[in-house]
């Protein structure tokens, strides 16, 4: 009986092959795996001129496994190919108690493995308010539209006050699919139309973030993660199940199980997907302003010359009078004082009460 042929890497036919990649189910020895992840990264970065020599980007650093390979692909790049870019990573305390400060110690290994400085920003610092302290006045099913707002200024705080304009996150094929679902499922066709972006920039922050994993699947990170025995946090957020983003995920795979490469094809329609022009009406043209000039300050806030363009309450770049972390802040203020009079009324009521009876007590 002949010899069964061994499963062999596709690539270099000499390895064993120990994986099937999810992209293109193409088997590959573990060295072969990490050249050509590496490679399309490598080339994603250079298409998309990412970066320039000289410049200082921040690894928004979780502690996760996407932010964690992130970090190593971006450090083992930088020198194989000479970007010439200096590398920080910057992590956000929102306040979570059994999920932050676990992943946060992952971090500061991250930092000690990979030899980077590190900065971290709380959100008890910045706005007074943990994650823990949102949720129980405003309750688990709006957490993420909270934490959404605050996380994205509290990465533009923390990048200001590093002196650093450009933040990269590990958001990856998975998750701009996704995002393409939601807003398709919400109807929301304004934001469906940037949704796929490889860089985008908050209304009136001078901080632009780049998502190098755009067209890596998520699989194949946590693969490249486990061959490489990378130090990284897996628990899920606590208040993540409540996500609407669930609903888009598990549709998602339902699709990706009849056709694998439903992932990359929903963010080429996304990329593909422009809204039609609307006429602009005929009217005076408005004067063009000269620049702003903005200064940080060493806590990270910013100041702007007072033409409009910053929160009133909080001084953050914003392109209305009040920004819209403030705007949050201020419902929720009102929701705990709210919450303070009912506590406070109740042994009212029940003093009032016993006041009552006693005078009608007969003795």
């Amino acid at each position: 009986m002949p010899s069964r042929t061994p499963n062999l890497c596709q690539r270099c036919e000499a390895n064993k092959a120990v994986m099937r990649r999810p992209k293109n189910l193409q088997k590959l020895c573990k060295e072969c795996y990490f050249h050509v992840f590496e490679t399309e990264i490598h080339l994603t970065i250079e298409k998309e001129k990412l970066f320039y020599p000289g410049e200082k980007v921040a690894i928004g650093a979780s502690g996760g496994k996407d932010s964690t390979v992130l970090a190593s692909i971006l450090k083992t790049l930088n020198e194989r190919y000479n970007y010439g870019v200096h590398l920080v990573l910057l992590s956000i305390d929102e306040g979570i108690v059994g999920y932050r400060d676990d992943s946060l110690a992952t971090v500061k290994r991250n930092q000690q493995q990979y030899e980077m400085p590190l900065e971290i920003v709380s959100y008890k610092d910045l706005y007074n308010w943990t994650m823990d302290e949102i949720v129980s006045c405003s309750g688990v099913k709006s957490s993420c539209t909270y934490c959404g707002v605050l996380r994205r200024q509290a990465l533009d705080r923390g990048a200001m006050k590093l002196g650093i304009n450009h933040v990269v996150t590990g958001h990856n094929a998975d998750d701009m699919a996704e995002t393409v679902l939601m807003n398709l499922l919400r109807g929301d066709t304004a934001r469906l139309e940037s949704s796929t972006n490889i860089t985008t920039k908050s209304t009136g922050s001078p901080i632009k973030r780049s998502k190098p994993f755009k067209y890596c699947y998520q699989k194949e990170i946590v693969l490249y993660a486990h061959y490489k025995k990378l130090d990284y946090f897996s628990t899920e957020c606590t208040y993540a199940p409540e996500a609407f983003r669930g609903t888009a995920r598990v549709l998602m795979k339902n699709l990706e199980s009849v056709r694998p490469s439903c992932i990359l094809d929903i963010i080429y329609s996304g990329e593909h997907f422009k809204l039609k022009q609307r006429k602009k009406r005929p009217g005076p043209k408005k004067p063009v302003t000269e620049s702003q000039e903005t200064e940080i300050r060493s806590d990270g806030s910013v100041s702007l010359r007072n033409n409009g363009n910053r929160c009133e309450k909080c001084g953050y770049l914003s392109t209305n009078k009040i920004c819209k972390a403030c705007i949050l802040l201020q419902g929720l203020e009102l929701s705990r004082a709210k919450l303070n009079i009912a506590a406070e009324a109740v042994p009212k009521v029940k003093e009032d009460e016993l006041q009552h009876r006693l005078q009608h007590l007969s003795f």
